[in-house]
């Protein structure tokens, strides 16, 4: 394939021009069509190719890119980093490796590890976004930094049911809207986990104690 007709999939970080990379802004300038979320898409205001707003629904964005795949260059704009919980593993598992570009960009998961000024090697990340995970937390008994991706309130009370079975000297912290307006980073109890409404781009860090010492 034409290396002008490949499919880039862009890391857009938290969706914040600050922290685009310029190899992003550089792929996405020459991109003849964008496919993504309208908040990702008005990253590129001055981009004047075509602009699909899809984001959520998969099999649409594999028909866009299927009816336009070699025909002209298409940017997939993801949230975060593509290798994280990312709309670009359907996209490479249905197109191949060959004909996709991964462009890398800055996760939640990083950020909000940066936030409280600890690295995040070793973490054990999940996901508990669109689905609780599986109920069984003794895999997590011995972990000594645990990120999981969160955004609805049923995935604060995963959260609040993890933290009670493995046992204290941990501390948890609520990342809300990272690199946005908005932005929330605030260690709390558990017991404030039922107390509001989480939003859809949260993060939760659960922590032994002595890591912030």
């Amino acid at each position: 394939m034409d290396k002008n007709k490949l499919i880039t999939i862009i890391g857009c970080g938290p969706g914040s021009a600050a922290f685009l990379t310029g190899e992003a802004r550089e792929c996405a300038a020459g991109a003849d069509v964008m496919i993504g979320s309208q908040r990702l898409l008005d990253l590129f205001p001055d981009h004047d190719g075509e602009k699909i707003v899809e984001g959520v629904n998969i099999e649409k964005v594999v028909r866009e890119i299927e009816a336009r795949s070699g025909k002209a260059s298409i940017a997939v704009l993801v949230s975060g980093d593509p290798g994280m919980c990312s709309l670009a593993r359907p996209v490479i598992r249905h197109f191949g490796i060959a004909s996709c570009r991964v462009v890398p960009g800055i996760s939640s998961v990083q950020l909000a590890f940066a936030r409280v000024g600890l690295d995040w090697y070793g973490a054990k990340i999940v996901s508990a976004h669109a689905a609780d995970p599986a109920p069984d937390f003794s895999p997590y008994i011995n972990e000594d930094k645990i990120a999981v991706l969160g955004g609805r309130t049923e995935s604060a009370h995963w959260v609040r049911r993890l933290a009670a079975s493995i046992g204290g000297g941990r501390v948890l912290y609520v990342c809300e809207n990272l690199g946005l307006p908005g932005e929330k980073v605030a260690m709390v109890n558990l017991e404030e986990l039922d107390g509001g409404a989480i939003g859809s781009l949260t993060v939760f860090l659960l922590l032994r104690k002595e890591l912030l010492e």
